[in-house]
């Protein structure tokens, strides 16, 4: 069976070292297919030795090549994971989120077909797409790249966050598609029951789920401890984040 990639970014001091060494453990339990684990960081210092640590590459564009303040927010260093060649990675790869929970099996997820498979935003009703966990194929979407360089700073003026921008570039192509729903779930919006019933009901996996999305607040270590982070939202602790998170 061919070998694929799985990859991961870290900048700043949002995510710890320790987010990434769960992530390549959550990964080595619930995929089956040989795989290089690789992350891009700014930081490799505490790393488990067993994941490939590579740094940020360059793109050709200064923005992000000198790392103007703009390109630390919303995501917008992912999208450097376009880069061609990006070191010697070949191939199928799978690009995961620091802040996600792995509950199921990963390798259905490289068996579906597509160009640029992508989790459909929850809240948005015009294909944009989330970009915690994508499929794509190193190398196959580098004109999102040149366009975004090309066209600075308009290519960007109407686009809130790197997710906008890609999906939106890709779906004018017709290359975007999405996971079945009930695979990538979002914490807030799938797993804690709404309202005051949060209050009584610890958080849920939801049936069918692979992969959790903690987007916002709170972040896995915060549920194990059962804190929201947010003062008007209650979250009781739940075992099943400490269990999988690891």
């Amino acid at each position: 069976m061919q070998t694929v990639n799985v990859l991961c970014i870290k900048w700043g001091r949002k995510y710890g070292p320790e987010y990434v060494n769960k992530l390549h453990s959550m990964v080595s339990r619930h995929l089956r297919r040989p795989f290089r684990f690789v992350c891009l960081t700014d930081d490799g210092e505490g790393i488990d030795p067993s994941v490939e640590v590579e740094p940020i590459p360059a793109v050709g564009f200064d923005e992000f090549d000198q790392r103007k303040p703009w390109t630390f927010g919303h995501g917008w260093l992912k999208l450097t994971s376009f880069t061609d060649p990006l070191y010697d990675l070949r191939g199928q790869t799978l690009f995961l989120d620091l802040d996600i929970v792995i509950v199921g099996s990963l390798d259905e997820l490289f068996d579906q077909p597509g160009e640029f498979i992508v989790i459909k935003e929850w809240d948005k009703k015009d294909g944009t797409g989330n970009t915690s966990c994508y499929l794509y194929t190193i190398g196959a979407h580098t004109d999102a790249l040149e366009h975004l360089k090309n066209g600075y700073p308009q290519s960007i003026a109407d686009v809130r966050n790197e997710q906008e921008y890609i999906t939106g570039f890709l779906n004018r192509q017709g290359k975007v598609s999405y996971w079945p729903e009930a695979w990538c779930r979002s914490f807030k919006r799938h797993c804690m029951r709404p309202g005051i019933l949060g209050w009584f009901s610890p958080p849920t996996i939801p049936p069918g789920a692979k992969i959790i999305v903690f987007h916002g607040k709170p972040n896995p270590p915060d549920v194990i401890a059962g804190v929201s982070g947010k003062w008007y939202r209650r979250v009781l602790p739940a075992p099943w984040v400490a269990e999988h998170w690891r």
